[in-house]
Protein backbone atom coordinates (compact mmCIF):
# COMPACT_ATOMS: atom_id res chain seq x y z
CA UNK A 1 0.00 0.00 0.00
CA UNK A 2 0.98 3.20 -0.83
CA UNK A 3 1.84 5.83 1.77
CA UNK A 4 -0.66 8.22 0.34
CA UNK A 5 -3.37 5.64 0.78
CA UNK A 6 -2.36 5.37 4.37
CA UNK A 7 -2.62 9.09 4.72
CA UNK A 8 -6.03 9.00 3.16
CA UNK A 9 -7.15 6.25 5.48
CA UNK A 10 -5.87 8.14 8.52
CA UNK A 11 -7.54 11.34 7.30
CA UNK A 12 -10.83 9.48 6.77
CA UNK A 13 -10.55 7.90 10.23
CA UNK A 14 -9.79 11.28 11.78
CA UNK A 15 -12.70 12.88 9.92
CA UNK A 16 -15.00 10.05 10.99
CA UNK A 17 -13.75 10.41 14.57
CA UNK A 18 -14.36 14.17 14.40
CA UNK A 19 -17.88 13.61 13.05
CA UNK A 20 -18.55 11.07 15.77
CA UNK A 21 -17.19 13.45 18.41
CA UNK A 22 -19.24 16.31 16.98
CA UNK A 23 -22.35 14.14 16.88
CA UNK A 24 -21.80 13.03 20.43
CA UNK A 25 -21.15 16.56 21.66
CA UNK A 26 -24.23 17.87 19.86
CA UNK A 27 -26.26 15.07 21.39
CA UNK A 28 -24.89 16.01 24.81
CA UNK A 29 -25.68 19.64 24.10
CA UNK A 30 -29.20 18.73 23.03
CA UNK A 31 -29.55 16.56 26.11
CA UNK A 32 -28.23 19.38 28.32
CA UNK A 33 -30.55 21.85 26.56
CA UNK A 34 -33.48 19.47 27.00
CA UNK A 35 -32.62 18.98 30.67
CA UNK A 36 -32.32 22.75 31.14
CA UNK A 37 -35.64 23.24 29.36
CA UNK A 38 -37.26 20.48 31.42
CA UNK A 39 -35.93 22.07 34.64
CA UNK A 40 -37.32 25.45 33.57
CA UNK A 41 -40.64 23.79 32.76
CA UNK A 42 -40.63 22.07 36.14
CA UNK A 43 -39.96 25.38 37.90
CA UNK A 44 -42.63 27.13 35.84
CA UNK A 45 -45.09 24.29 36.55
CA UNK A 46 -44.27 24.53 40.28
CA UNK A 47 -44.89 28.30 40.17
CA UNK A 48 -48.21 27.74 38.39
CA UNK A 49 -49.14 25.12 41.00
CA UNK A 50 -48.32 27.57 43.83
CA UNK A 51 -50.49 30.20 42.15
CA UNK A 52 -53.27 27.62 41.71
CA UNK A 53 -53.00 26.61 45.38
CA UNK A 54 -53.11 30.27 46.42
CA UNK A 55 -56.12 30.86 44.16
CA UNK A 56 -57.80 27.75 45.58
CA UNK A 57 -57.08 28.89 49.12
CA UNK A 58 -58.44 32.35 48.34
CA UNK A 59 -61.52 30.78 46.72
CA UNK A 60 -62.10 28.71 49.87
CA UNK A 61 -61.71 31.78 52.04
CA UNK A 62 -64.20 33.66 49.84
CA UNK A 63 -66.62 30.73 50.03
CA UNK A 64 -66.23 30.67 53.82
CA UNK A 65 -66.89 34.45 53.96
CA UNK A 66 -69.90 34.02 51.68
CA UNK A 67 -71.28 31.20 53.83
CA UNK A 68 -70.67 33.31 56.95
CA UNK A 69 -72.45 36.28 55.35
CA UNK A 70 -75.32 34.01 54.33
CA UNK A 71 -75.55 32.65 57.87
CA UNK A 72 -75.54 36.21 59.22
CA UNK A 73 -78.30 37.14 56.78
CA UNK A 74 -80.38 34.13 57.80
CA UNK A 75 -79.76 34.95 61.47
CA UNK A 76 -80.88 38.54 60.81
CA UNK A 77 -84.01 37.26 59.06
CA UNK A 78 -84.80 34.99 62.02
CA UNK A 79 -84.21 37.89 64.43
CA UNK A 80 -86.40 40.17 62.30
CA UNK A 81 -89.16 37.55 62.25
CA UNK A 82 -88.87 37.16 66.03
CA UNK A 83 -89.01 40.93 66.54
CA UNK A 84 -91.96 41.19 64.14
CA UNK A 85 -93.79 38.47 66.08
CA UNK A 86 -92.95 40.17 69.38
CA UNK A 87 -94.22 43.51 68.04
CA UNK A 88 -97.45 41.87 66.88
CA UNK A 89 -97.91 40.30 70.32
CA UNK A 90 -97.32 43.63 72.05
CA UNK A 91 -99.66 45.39 69.65
CA UNK A 92 -102.29 42.72 70.30
CA UNK A 93 -101.82 43.14 74.05
CA UNK A 94 -102.12 46.92 73.69
CA UNK A 95 -105.28 46.48 71.63
CA UNK A 96 -106.69 44.16 74.33
CA UNK A 97 -105.89 46.76 76.99
CA UNK A 98 -107.50 49.48 74.88
CA UNK A 99 -110.61 47.31 74.43
CA UNK A 100 -110.74 46.67 78.20
CA UNK A 101 -110.37 50.39 78.89
CA UNK A 102 -113.18 51.17 76.46
CA UNK A 103 -115.37 48.53 78.16
CA UNK A 104 -114.64 50.07 81.57
CA UNK A 105 -115.36 53.55 80.20
CA UNK A 106 -118.63 52.30 78.73
CA UNK A 107 -119.61 50.68 82.06
CA UNK A 108 -118.68 53.85 83.97
CA UNK A 109 -120.72 55.99 81.55
CA UNK A 110 -123.65 53.58 81.92
CA UNK A 111 -123.50 53.92 85.71
CA UNK A 112 -122.91 57.71 85.85
CA UNK A 113 -126.22 59.65 85.93
CA UNK A 114 -124.46 62.78 84.59
CA UNK A 115 -123.49 61.08 81.30
CA UNK A 116 -125.94 60.51 78.43
CA UNK A 117 -126.01 57.49 76.06
CA UNK A 118 -123.41 59.10 73.74
CA UNK A 119 -120.89 59.41 76.57
CA UNK A 120 -121.26 63.21 76.87
CA UNK A 121 -121.69 64.95 80.22
CA UNK A 122 -125.07 66.56 80.76
CA UNK A 123 -125.21 70.31 81.44
CA UNK A 124 -127.22 70.75 84.63
CA UNK A 125 -126.72 72.55 87.91
CA UNK A 126 -125.09 69.56 89.59
CA UNK A 127 -122.23 69.41 87.08
CA UNK A 128 -121.34 73.07 87.73
CA UNK A 129 -121.31 72.78 91.53
CA UNK A 130 -117.51 72.61 91.64
CA UNK A 131 -116.66 75.50 89.28
CA UNK A 132 -114.85 78.68 90.34
CA UNK A 133 -117.92 80.90 89.76
CA UNK A 134 -120.02 78.73 92.09
CA UNK A 135 -117.29 78.75 94.71
CA UNK A 136 -117.05 82.53 94.54
CA UNK A 137 -120.85 82.80 94.92
CA UNK A 138 -120.72 80.44 97.90
CA UNK A 139 -118.00 82.57 99.49
CA UNK A 140 -120.10 85.78 98.97
CA UNK A 141 -123.12 84.09 100.53
CA UNK A 142 -121.04 82.97 103.52
CA UNK A 143 -119.67 86.51 103.96
CA UNK A 144 -123.19 87.92 103.83
CA UNK A 145 -124.37 85.45 106.47
CA UNK A 146 -121.43 86.26 108.69
CA UNK A 147 -122.19 89.99 108.35
CA UNK A 148 -125.84 89.37 109.20
CA UNK A 149 -124.79 87.39 112.25
CA UNK A 150 -122.54 90.23 113.42
CA UNK A 151 -125.27 92.82 112.90
CA UNK A 152 -127.62 90.83 115.01
CA UNK A 153 -125.47 91.18 118.13
CA UNK A 154 -128.39 90.98 120.43
CA UNK A 155 -129.50 87.77 118.92
CA UNK A 156 -126.05 86.29 119.48
CA UNK A 157 -126.42 86.91 123.20
CA UNK A 158 -129.82 85.29 123.11
CA UNK A 159 -128.40 82.40 121.16
CA UNK A 160 -125.76 81.95 123.83
CA UNK A 161 -128.49 81.77 126.36
CA UNK A 162 -130.32 79.12 124.48
CA UNK A 163 -127.14 77.09 123.85
CA UNK A 164 -126.78 77.38 120.08
CA UNK A 165 -124.06 79.21 118.15
CA UNK A 166 -125.45 80.95 115.02
CA UNK A 167 -122.03 80.93 113.25
CA UNK A 168 -121.63 77.18 113.73
CA UNK A 169 -124.47 76.46 111.31
CA UNK A 170 -123.01 78.83 108.67
CA UNK A 171 -119.59 77.25 108.93
CA UNK A 172 -121.09 73.80 108.57
CA UNK A 173 -123.07 74.90 105.50
CA UNK A 174 -119.96 76.51 103.96
CA UNK A 175 -117.91 73.42 104.71
CA UNK A 176 -120.55 71.27 103.05
CA UNK A 177 -120.51 73.48 99.93
CA UNK A 178 -116.74 73.47 99.58
CA UNK A 179 -116.41 69.71 100.08
CA UNK A 180 -116.16 67.98 96.68
CA UNK A 181 -118.95 65.56 95.89
CA UNK A 182 -118.10 61.99 95.14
Amino acid sequence: MDPSAWIWIVVVIVVIALVVVLLMSSRKRREAFRQKRDEQNRQHAAEIRRKAENADLEARENEARAMHAKADAEKAQVEAARLRQEAEQKQSAAQDLRTDAEKHQYKANALDPDVDEDGNRRDDARTHAGTDDDRAADARNADARNADARNAGGRAADAGADGRDPDAGATTDAARRNTPRE
